[in-house]
C-alpha cells in the first residue's frame, strides 16, 4: 500500500536581525621590558610592540621636532628636552606594557626591541664620543693659534655629529667663524704692509673684535705676529707708512699695542732707506723730510744719525741748486732772470772773500761778457757771485771837446764825454744775501779826431766813452776780485 503523500507549507523566513558588532580587538600582549626598550629608540618600536601605532607615530614625528630643534639651535636646553622625551616615552611604554596582558614568551620581542634600540644608542654614544674628540682637537688648536688645524678638525664634523652633541659642534663652528674673521684681518694686513693705511685700520679692527671675545688672545696673537714678522717689507718707504701708523694709533690695552715695539725697533733703518731710495729718484724734497724725521724722532739712534745728517745736507743742497738754476732761467735773451728780484741762496757754494769770486752774469751782455773767462761761470754750483747788470747810463763827465759841424764849416759844437754807468746787484750766492748794489763806472777814450754819430743832425752834447776790454775789467774788478 503505497504511503501517503503530505505536503507541508513554506516558512516563511524569519526578519533580518541587528547586524552584528565587529570584533573588538585587545591590547596585543607585550612584555614591558621589551616596549621600555623599544621605546628607548625614540623611534616608538615599544608603541608597535604593544599595537599602538598612533602612539608610535607621534613618538616619531616629536623625535624628529626635538631633533631638529637641537640641530638647530645647539642649546643645552634642546638636548635637556630630548632627555626628559627619551624619559617620557620609555616609562609611558612600561606602563602601557604593564596594564595590559603579558605574552607567554618575551623573548622574541626582546631581541627585536635592542635590535632596533641598541644600535641606535651605540651609535650616538660612539658620535657623542667622536664629537667630544674633535671639539677637543679643536681647542688645542685654538690654544695653539693654529686656524689651520682648527679647520681641518672641524671638517670632521657631520650631521650625525651635530645630532648626537650640538652644543660641542656648534661651539667648532664658533671657533672656524673666528678663523675666518681672522683670515679676513689677516688679509687686509698683508694689504697694508704696502702702505695701504686703509687696509691697515681694518686689519686691526678685524684683530680688535675677535680679542674680545674670551680665549682668543693666542688665535689672535698669532695673525698678529705674522704680520710684525713682514716688517720690514722690501718697499723701504711702504714700511715707513706702515710703522707711522703704527706709531701713531691710539693704545688699545691688548695684544695688537706689541705692534709699537716693533714699530720703534724698524723704523730707524726703514727711514734711512727710504731716504736713500728717494735720493735715487731725485726726489730731494721726500728724501729731506725722511731723513729729518728719523733725526726728530730718534736722536738717540747715533750711527743711523750720522748718515741721516749727511742725507739731510745733500738733500737740502741739491733743493737749494735747483731752486737756484730755475731762478737763473732766462727765457728772453738778454734779460734779468728771476733771481735778480727774488735772490735764493746755495749753502753749498764758497763764501764770498779774499781772491777772485766767480760770477754768474745777467744782463747787459755787451760789457759783461768782455769780462775774463776765470771770473765767469755758467755753472751755478760753481759760482760764487750773482751778478744783475742793468742797462749802461751816462756816468761821470770825463771831458768836453769841441767839433765843427759838418753840415755847417766853421760852426763849432761843444760834446762832452762821460763814463758808462751800469747799475749792478751783486748778490753772494752762499747766502742770498745782497753785497753790492751800485753803479759800475767804465772809464774810455774821449775826444777822439773824428766823432762818429747815428744823427744827420748836429752831434749830441752828450756821448759816452769808447771803453777797451780792459777798461771794463777794471770797472768790475772790485765786484769779482777782492
Amino acid at each position: 500500500m503505497d504511503d501517503p503523500t503530505y505536503s507541508v507549507p513554506p516558512v516563511p523566513p524569519l526578519p533580518p536581525g541587528p547586524p552584528m558588532p565587529p570584533a573588538v580587538r585587545g591590547p596585543r600582549q607585550a612584555d614591558p621590558p621589551a616596549v621600555a626598550l623599544g621605546n628607548a629608540s625614540l623611534l616608538g618600536v615599544g608603541y608597535l610592540l604593544l599595537g599602538r601605532r598612533l602612539f608610535a607615530g607621534a613618538a616619531l614625528v616629536v623625535t624628529v621636532v626635538l631633533v631638529s630643534v637641537v640641530v638647530s639651535t645647539a642649546e643645552p636646553w634642546a638636548e635637556i628636552a630630548v632627555g626628559v622625551w627619551w624619559v617620557a616615552v620609555v616609562a609611558h611604554g612600561w606602563f602601557l606594557a604593564r596594564a595590559g596582558a603579558r605574552p607567554a614568551s618575551a623573548r622574541g620581542q626582546r631581541l627585536v626591541a635592542a635590535g632596533v634600540a641598541l644600535p641606535v644608542l651605540l651609535a650616538v654614544g660612539l658620535l657623542r664620543f667622536d664629537a667630544h674628540t674633535i671639539e677637543r682637537d679643536v681647542d688645542e688648536a685654538r690654544r695653539d693659534g693654529d686656524c689651520a688645524k682648527v679647520l681641518s678638525a672641524q671638517d670632521e664634523v657631520w650631521f650625525g655629529h651635530r645630532v648626537a652633541d650640538a652644543p660641542g659642534t656648534a661651539g667648532g663652528d664658533e671657533v672656524v667663524d673666528t678663523c675666518e674673521r681672522l683670515r679676513d684681518a689677516e688679509a687686509r694686513l698683508t694689504t697694508g704692509l704696502t702702505g695701504d693705511t686703509r687696509a691697515l685700520e681694518a686689519g686691526f679692527d678685524g684683530l680688535g673684535t675677535v680679542l674680545d671675545e674670551p680665549g682668543n688672545d693666542e688665535i689672535a696673537g698669532s695673525v698678529l705676529t705674522d704680520f710684525l714678522d713682514g716688517l720690514p717689507t722690501d718697499d723701504a718707504c711702504g714700511t715707513v707708512t706702515v710703522t707711522d701708523w703704527l706709531r701713531d694709533r691710539k693704545p688699545s690695552r691688548d695684544a695688537r699695542d706689541r705692534s709699537a715695539d716693533t714699530a720703534e725697533r724698524t723704523a730707524p733703518k726703514a727711514l734711512v732707506k727710504c731716504g736713500d731710495d728717494h735720493m735715487t729718484a731725485e726726489d730731494w724734497t721726500q728724501a729731506r723730510t725722511r731723513y729729518q724725521q728719523l733725526l726728530d724722532e730718534y736722536p738717540e739712534n747715533a750711527a743711523l744719525a750720522d748718515q741721516a745728517r749727511k742725507g739731510v745736507r745733500k738733500a737740502t743742497l741739491t733743493i737749494e741748486l735747483e731752486n737756484v738754476r730755475r731762478l737763473l732761467e732766462t727765457p728772453v735773451a738778454g734779460e734779468q732772470p728771476e733771481y735778480c728780484t727774488a735772490p735764493a741762496r746755495y749753502s753749498g757754494a764758497k763764501p764770498y772773500g779774499k781772491g777772485v769770486n766767480r760770477g754768474l752774469f745777467h744782463g747787459n751782455d755787451g760789457y759783461t761778457d768782455r769780462l775774463p773767462g776765470s771770473w765767469r761761470t755758467d755753472d751755478p754750483a760753481r759760482a760764487v757771485l750773482v751778478v744783475c747788470a742793468g742797462a749802461e747810463q751816462d756816468g761821470t763827465a770825463l771831458r768836453t771837446c769841441p767839433y765843427e759841424r759838418e753840415q755847417s764849416p766853421g760852426s763849432i759844437v761843444n760834446v762832452t764825454f762821460h763814463k758808462t754807468a751800469i747799475p749792478v746787484k751783486v748778490y753772494e750766492l752762499r747766502t742770498g744775501k745782497l753785497v753790492a748794489n751800485r753803479k759800475v763806472q767804465i772809464n774810455g777814450e774821449s775826444c777822439p779826431q773824428r766823432l762818429s754819430y747815428w744823427s744827420v743832425l748836429d752831434p749830441p752834447s752828450d756821448v759816452r766813452a769808447t771803453p777797451s776790454t780792459t777798461d771794463i775789467r777794471d770797472a768790475f774788478r772790485s765786484l769779482i776780485d777782492r
